[in-house]
This record gives structure tokens, sequence and C-alpha cells, in this order.
């Protein structure tokens, strides 16, 4: 027979803050996801029209503010907010696929949440070429790893499901692309898909994308394209070549970012060295040159262009996405917060409009869309979620097909160039961690030797003290560990024994050699 339900007051208190921990910070944390989500969309989007309306009445301003900017910004993160640079994602990556505790309270606190929105923020009222998807994923992961405090007896499975769902949550209401946020989890963030988290990571998702649906309407990001019942003749010559020409350039992009050293002048390696915010001012006056020569369209993210090419309401040069490429560039290696996915769709566009050039009897919204799945699949090589990412976007379901075959031979060839972009990116967040200050040296056993044979007594005491050198030597301690040494040879030395002038008829004791500390 099943227990009866209790009425108690002490059961109901139980049961309530067991369903409490089981769902209800889980909830809560995807509310603040969904709120922060739209309200940092906003800020963003006022930023960069606010830059807008500067630049467009003053076209020579972006040569001093974006400059200007660019120092403040990487003072500013090297100074207050170290593991805010970049997207995100591979700050995410790199704690979940490493001590999720140790990790996320340097890369996921408040501190960094704060930093990542502000500076990114400060970064597109210059002009800068980055998105606030990959900044809202790792704001999304820091504020559920941050809600580990309301569990009483916090995990690593507690922190690892609460860090998945907050970056799921976080793209998926940037994008209003509930489905891209559970693919990108499995496919980008893991690489694996467990049963026990995939309830809370779908939940967490969805109430994130209820919030931001409540705030912000119900919207693709990027409009619905109209496709025709009957597809042109040359769809698939089409998809094969779009494929290949986004699949090189996403993967000459990876390269560029993942090879700085091969192929950026050595004065210029030593300038961002030795002076980064120098070398940050440098790459914001060459953004806004680029941004001068394009006319103002390779500012911000490139959302504005990529949409109004696909509504057939911007004609944009053949030199679009090779302009935007470089100002994308300029834009992250300085170490500015921000993300790639928004200006890698905007690039993917421009090379669509490039390929209608070739593919003239096709519709342009089709081979838009086509190049910005190609490329940003290039770029992450996670080809699943960029064409579930870009279906969702462009209400694009009869694409399915096109969109798919397009991603997945993109992000193949790209691979022919560079690794994975966000995988490379967070082996370099999974270094050792710093560690505490070394445990004192242990005291050395004292030596007991026969005063008669005085000789012996010194050999035995000299490779006692070879031991305990060698054993800090090993430690890699720098300072602390001289000290240390100092501290035992002192004590050896105090140690030591005296050479007696009358013998002293004493047994010896029987301690060996083996008592003294040994590596």
């Amino acid at each position: 027979m099943s227990r009866p339900f209790s009425l108690r007051p002490s059961t109901v208190v139980r049961r309530a803050k067991r369903i409490w921990r089981q769902y209800g910070i889980f909830w809560l944390g995807a509310i603040a996801v969904g709120l922060v989500a739209v309200l940092y969309a906003r800020l963003i989007d006022w930023g960069y029209n606010e830059f807008r309306i500067v630049q467009q009445r003053h076209v020579w301003a972006p040569l001093i503010i974006t400059p200007a900017v660019a120092a403040l910004a990487v003072w500013l993160t090297r100074r207050f907010f170290r593991g805010a640079e970049g997207s995100g994602i591979p700050q995410v990556i790199a704690t979940l696929h490493s001590k999720t505790g140790e990790y996320g309270t340097r890369l996921l606190s408040f501190r960094i949440l704060f930093g990542k929105i502000a500076v990114s923020f400060l970064a597109i009222l210059g002009g800068f070429t980055i998105g606030r998807e990959g900044p809202t994923v790792q704001v999304g992961a820091a504020l559920m790893f941050n809600l580990r405090r309301l569990y009483p007896r916090s995990n690593t499975l507690i922190e690892r499901q609460l860090v998945l769902a907050g970056a799921a949550a976080g793209l998926s209401a940037a994008f209003n692309t509930p489905l891209a946020g559970i693919v990108f989890a499995i496919e980008e963030l893991t690489r694996s898909f467990e049963a026990r988290a995939s309830g809370v990571l779908i939940t967490a998702i969805i109430i994130a994308g209820v919030i931001a649906l409540g705030l912000n309407g119900n919207y693709t990001y990027f409009g619905t394209i109209q496709i025709g019942v009957h597809f042109p003749d040359l769809l698939a010559v089409a998809v094969l070549l779009t494929a290949i020409v986004t699949g090189i350039a996403g993967g000459v992009f990876g390269w560029l970012l993942l090879n700085t050293a091969r192929w950026i002048p050595a004065p210029l390696r030593q300038l961002h060295g030795e002076r980064p915010v120098a070398f940050a001012a440098l790459c914001g006056f060459t953004i806004a040159v680029v941004g001068l020569i394009s006319g103002g369209t390779t500012f911000g993210s490139g959302y504005a262009e990529a949409r109004g090419l696909l509504d057939g309401h911007e004609q944009l040069s053949v030199f679009y996405p090779f302009l935007k490429m470089i100002s994308m560039i300029g834009s992250y290696l300085p170490g500015i917060p921000g993300g790639i996915f928004a200006p890698s769709l905007s690039i993917g566009a421009g090379f669509g409009n490039l390929l209608h050039m070739v593919f003239g009897s096709m519709q342009l919204p089709m081979l838009i869309a086509l190049a910005m799945v190609g490329y940003l699949a290039a770029v992450t090589q996670s080809p699943i979620t960029s064409f579930v990412i870009v279906m969702e976007m462009i209400d694009g379901h009869a694409l399915v097909i096109s969109l798919m075959a397009t991603a997945l031979i993109a992000s193949r060839v790209s691979r022919f160039f560079a690794p994975p972009l966000y995988e490379s990116l967070a082996e370099r967040y999974m270094a050792p961690l710093p560690q505490p200050a070394p445990a004192p040296v242990p005291e050395v056993p004292e030596v007991e030797v026969p005063s008669n044979d005085a000789s012996e007594g010194e050999a035995s005491l000299e490779q006692t003290h070879e031991v305990v050198a060698a054993e800090v030597d090993a430690s890699g301690l720098t300072q602390a560990g001289a000290e240390a040494e100092s501290e035992a040879q002192a004590r050896i030395d105090a140690d030591a024994p005296k050479p007696s002038a009358e013998p002293v008829n004493s047994e010896p004791s029987g301690k060996k050699d083996t008592d003294a500390p040994h590596q």
C-alpha cells in the first residue's frame, strides 16, 4: 500500500523545500535570464542607434570615437573584468569541461556578468562589429551558476546543470529560437546529451523564451522569407558552391583568430604585448577607416544590413563581406567583450548577395539564407546548431534540407583550415588555476649517527639535504620555495652531529636513511 499523504506542517514544509530545490530555483533563474536577455538586447540596440545618429551627422567622428572607446574598453576589461573578453561561449565551455565550481567562480561571477554587459555596451557605442548573442550566453550561465548558493548542499552536478541551462536559455532568449537553444547545448556546449539534465534544460529554455515573447511579442529575428513551391533547377549547384565559398571564408576567419602570431607583424605583436591599450586604439582606428570606406555599413553587428538584404530594402557592395570580416577581426584582436553570431550572419548575407551575381535566376533571399547558414557553420563548426538557428530566424522550414546540406558541407570545408573556434579558445581558459600557497616543508627527521664515525654522519646528512632540496626544486616554487629551502637548511645544520673528542660507547639506534623524505 502507498503511504498516505500527510498534512502535518513539518511534512508540508519538507515537501515544499524539496520542490523549491528541484524546480523553483531553476524557474527563478530562467525568468531572470529571460528578463536580462531582453533588457540587454534593448540596451545594445539603443547604444548602436546613438552611435549611428552621431556617425550620420558627423561622418568623421568615428575616427576619434572608435579608437577612444577601444582604448577605454580594453583598459576596463584588463583592469577589472578579466574573463569577460570575447564572445563568452568559450568561457562557458571551459567551465563545463573542467571543475565547474572553481572555473565558474572565476569566469561566471557577478563581476564578470556586470563587466560583460557594461563593456560590450561601451563597445557598441563606439561602432564595433560585435554581437550580443554570445555575451547573453555567458550572462545567462553566470546568472544561473550563482543560484547555487540557494542550495544547502550544492555539488558539481547541480552547478553543471545550472550553467548549461542558463547558457542555453540565454541563446534562446537572445534569438527567440528555443529549438536552437536545445541543440546548441547538446552540440556545442557539452557534445553529449544527459537524460537527467534534459528536463531542466528544456524547462529553462521554455521559461526564458516565454519571458522574451511576453516583452518583445511573437517575432522572427530576420523576418519571414517567401519561398515558392517550386525550387530552381540549380539549387543543388547553388548549395554546393555556397557551402564551399562560405566554408573557405569561415575557415580563413577562424585561422586568423587562432594564429595571430603567424600573420600579425612583429612590431604589432610587441605593441599588443607591451601596450595593449595603444594596440586597441590602433584597431579602433582601423575599424573606423573601414567603416568610412564602406559608407558606415560595417559598423555594429550587421543585423540591419542582413535584414535589409532579406527584405530587399538594402543594396550592398560586393566588397561588403570582406570589409565586414576586417572590421570583425579588428574588433576581436584587442579582447573586447562581444559575440560573433550576428556579425557572422551578416557576413554570410553579404556572400549570398555576392553569389547572386552567379545565380541571377534564383531568389536573393534563398541565396542569403544558404550563405548565412554556411558561414555561421564554418565559423562555429556546429552545423546542426547553425541550420536550426537560421531556420528559426527566417521561418524557413521549406529550406530545411538545403540549409542542412549547406551547413554540413561548409563545416567540413572549414575544418581544413582551422579546428573548431570555440573549443580552441576554451582550451586557453582551461589552463591550471593558480595554486594556493604551498604547505610548509615538513620537519626533517633527526638522523642518529654514532658519534665515533663523524664522516659517515656527515655523508648521511648531506644525502638528506639533497633529497629535501630536490623536493623543493621539483615543486616549481618561486620565492616562497626558496625561503622554505633556507629554513630546511637551517634546521639540518642545527641538527647536525658534532664530532666528539672522546669516543662514546653507544650503539647505533638502528634508524635507516629511509626515514628521510624522498621524492
